[in-house]
């Protein structure tokens, strides 16, 4: 990786590519366009009915790759469904089956009974559930944003998870939460006066409250900070998320807060943690995250912010497919 610098920390900063001059072809907004024209090339998924943990799941899944370990991918926002991260992860489908489903109560799988009790850890220890009922030994899991949460919680309960990745993660403890708001006030103020406007309208505390119409409106005006360029989101095909289940957690999670530390403890598989440099969501989280996972490893993704796999294609996919094929 010729970009890439060893920091005295120990991790990897993943430089963005470096031109003589200005490219209209090489720019983060005409990467992204890239990308996205290419992930509308992508191999159609079947549609699975998977009963686990006496619930139906919705799971999708890529044309099989023989030989190599399947990898589920984990959507964040935790009121969206799989199609946040589909096609976009379609590259990492040439070399190896990638199956994808909606948490419990989102999209096309069955809320639990009881929604306001909904925890995050419930969603955690569906995944190990749903893999031995897809009847497959083991599996890879990336885990976006919260869905990295869910990843790592699953991770350390589940032994057929061979390898890790997480993708601009939520931190190993909620002490980040409090600061999240004005972070993308700031970062908006900055660059998209509109949207801070519209962010700004929000009180961040009315997420204490499991209503799924606040919910979906705060993620919905908040969505542009999670960029470096703000302006890229109206880009990127996403809709108003409605989930009771997905509002029951994050309430919970901004009353509550949570610390994973002691339940991570038994998490060993070989983790890559990849985080945006100019993501809102600190990358200090990334390292303190690192610190707790034996044998991990983190690379900072220069110019990107929370969405690396839209934002710096180029670099995201190949270091993926890299620390996955390296235990094939």
């Amino acid at each position: 990786m010729s970009s890439s610098s060893l920091a005295p920390s120990g991790e990897v900063h993943d430089a963005a590519p470096l031109a003589a001059a200005p490219d209209a072809g090489d720019t983060p907004r005409a990467r992204f366009l890239a990308h996205r024209s290419a992930a509308g090339r992508s191999p159609r998924l079947t549609r699975h009915a998977v009963r686990a943990r006496g619930l139906e799941f919705a799971v999708w899944t890529s044309p099989p790759v023989p030989g190599a370990v399947p990898l589920v991918a984990v959507n964040g926002g935790l009121l969206f469904d799989h199609r946040s991260l589909w096609p976009t992860l379609a590259p990492l489908a040439a070399r190896r089956q990638v199956i994808l489903y909606d948490q419990r109560g989102r999209g096309r799988s069955a809320p639990p009974p009881g929604v306001r009790a909904a925890r995050i850890e419930h969603d955690a220890g569906d995944l190990p559930a749903i893999r031995q009922a897809l009847g497959l030994e083991r599996w890879d899991l990336l885990g976006h944003s919260w869905g990295g949460g869910i990843a790592m919680l699953a991770a350390a309960q589940d032994p057929g998870v061979r390898r890790l990745v997480l993708v601009d993660a939520v931190g190993v403890t909620g002490d980040w939460l409090p600061g999240l708001h004005a972070a993308g006030l700031e970062r908006l103020g900055a660059q998209d006066p509109e949207a801070a406007d519209r962010l700004a309208a929000f009180d961040p505390d009315v997420l204490g409250d499991p209503d799924p119409e606040t919910h979906a409106d705060y993620t919905m005006a908040f969505y542009p900070a999670w960029f470096a360029d703000p302006t890229l989101a109206p880009l990127i095909p996403t809709t108003r998320a409605l989930s009771p289940t997905g509002a029951a957690v994050v309430a919970r999670l901004r009353r509550e807060g949570y610390d994973w530390r002691d339940a991570l403890r038994a998490l060993s598989a070989p983790s890559l943690v990849l985080h945006g440099e100019r993501d809102v969501l600190p990358a200090a989280q990334a390292r303190r995250t690192v610190a707790q996972l034996p044998g991990s490893r983190l690379i900072v993704l220069a110019d990107a912010g929370h969405m690396p796999f839209w934002e710096a294609p180029d670099r995201f996919f190949p270091l993926v497919a890299s620390f996955l094929d390296d235990a094939a």
